[in-house]
C-alpha cells in the first residue's frame, strides 16, 4: 500500500519461515526484547533447539518474561556476545537471525560493532545447512553503525558461490535507514 511503512522486522521472519523445521536448529544472535527468538523458537518445534546471545543480562531477562513457557524448553539463553557463537553452537543451523545495533528500551552505549559481528557472521554462515538462511537486521542510526551496515554488505559481496545473499529492503536504503540482509546457503 502507498504510504504504509514496511516492517523489515516481518520481512525478516517471512524470510526465515521457508528454512524453519520441526526438530530444526536455530539462533537468535542478538537477543533484545526475544520477538526473533519466539519466533524462531515457535519455527522449530517442539523438538527444535534455539540458542539466544545477547551481552546485556537486561535483554535475557525481557525474553525470558516474553517467551511463552510452552516454547521456553526448546531455548537456551548465553549472557555471551555473538561472536561467541562458534564456542557453543554446532551446525548445521537452519536459521539465523541479527537484529544489530542497541537493545530498544536499554543502554544506547551498548551497541554491536563491526568486529565483532564479522566473527559472528563468519561462524553462522559455517554452521548453516543447505537451504539454511539467515537474516542480518543492520541500523545506521548509532555510533558506528553506518560502518557495521557497510562491513556486512561488503562481507556478503564476498560470500562463495556455495551461498547467495540479497538486500531485502522494499525500497532503496538511504543513509538513515537500517538494511535488511538475506543469506542463503544453496
Amino acid at each position: 500500500m502507498m504510504g504504509q511503512r514496511v516492517s523489515l522486522t516481518r520481512l525478516a521472519h517471512e524470510a526465515i519461515t521457508p528454512a524453519l523445521r520441526e526438530g530444526g536448529k536455530a539462533v537468535d544472535a542478538t537477543v533484545g526484547n526475544g520477538h526473533d527468538l519466539a519466533f524462531l523458537a515457535a519455527g522449530v518445534g517442539a523438538a527444535g533447539k534455539v540458542w539466544g546471545f545477547d551481552v546485556q543480562e537486561q535483554a535475557l531477562t525481557e525474553a525470558r518474561h516474553r517467551l511463552p513457557r510452552e516454547l521456553a524448553s526448546r531455548v537456551t539463553l548465553l549472557h555471551a556476545g555473538h561472536e561467541q557463537l562458534g564456542a557453543h553452537v554446532d551446525g548445521p543451523l537452519d536459521a539465523v537471525m541479527f537484529n544489530l545495533g542497541y537493545l530498544p528500551g536499554g543502554d544506547h552505549a551498548v551497541t554491536t560493532s563491526a568486529g565483532t559481528t564479522m566473527v559472528a557472521l563468519e561462524a553462522a554462515t559455517s554452521r548453516l545447512r543447505s537451504g539454511g538462511r539467515m537474516t542480518v537486521l543492520a541500523y545506521t542510526g548509532h555510533p558506528g553503525g553506518d560502518a557495521e551496515s557497510t562491513a556486512v554488505e561488503a562481507w556478503c559481496k564476498r560470500l562463495s558461490a556455495n551461498y547467495r545473499w540479497q538486500l531485502l529492503n522494499p525500497t532503496p536504503p538511504t543513509e538513515s535507514t537500517p538494511r535488511l540482509y538475506l543469506v542463503e546457503r544453496v
